[in-house]
């Protein structure tokens, strides 16, 4: 079986939220949608999802519309249901309105079945200076790998 192949990954979700939990997802899509998603023609950077009347929807994801798609070609913005257990749903609603965390999407994948998979997290939003302290252990870690390096090369 082939391994799972990434098609698009949210840095900025990363750098701007502290994840504390990851889960994984299905997408209902339609045919267009997922010849899109396997040339690569995604977009996560504003992508977060959102539990509305018991079922949870993927907001803000850009899917280019397919090239030889004819009038039944896609919305590229339109907002896709999320494939998870009722239970999963209720955990995460439980987790959102009492923790003030949010749903963002992290990463859409195919798995090894063909299936378009996405990884969420739940994460809270960082400050200022959590960002500033990354940014320095970031580049702490690097200085002492630099140093490292150099002094097994002599």
């Amino acid at each position: 079986m082939p391994a799972e192949k990434t098609i698009a990954l949210n840095r900025r979700a990363r750098h701007e939220f502290s994840i504390e939990d990851t889960i994984e997802a299905g997408i209902v899509l339609t045919g267009t949608e997922i010849k899109s998603i396997r040339a690569n023609k995604v977009n996560l950077a504003d992508a977060y999802a959102r539990i509305d009347r018991g079922e949870a929807w993927l907001v803000g994801a850009h899917i280019a519309p397919w090239d030889a798609g004819n009038r039944y070609n896609h919305e590229p913005r339109r907002d896709r249901k999320l494939l998870l257990h009722k239970s999963q749903i209720d955990e995460l609603l439980g987790k959102t309105k009492s923790k003030g965390l949010v749903l963002i999407a992290l990463r859409l994948y195919i798995d090894n079945r063909g299936k378009a998979k996405l990884e969420l997290g739940l994460g809270k939003g960082k400050q200022l200076h959590d960002r500033r302290r990354d940014i320095a252990a970031r580049d702490a870690q690097r200085q002492m790998e630099r140093d490292l390096a150099e002094a097994t090369r002599r």
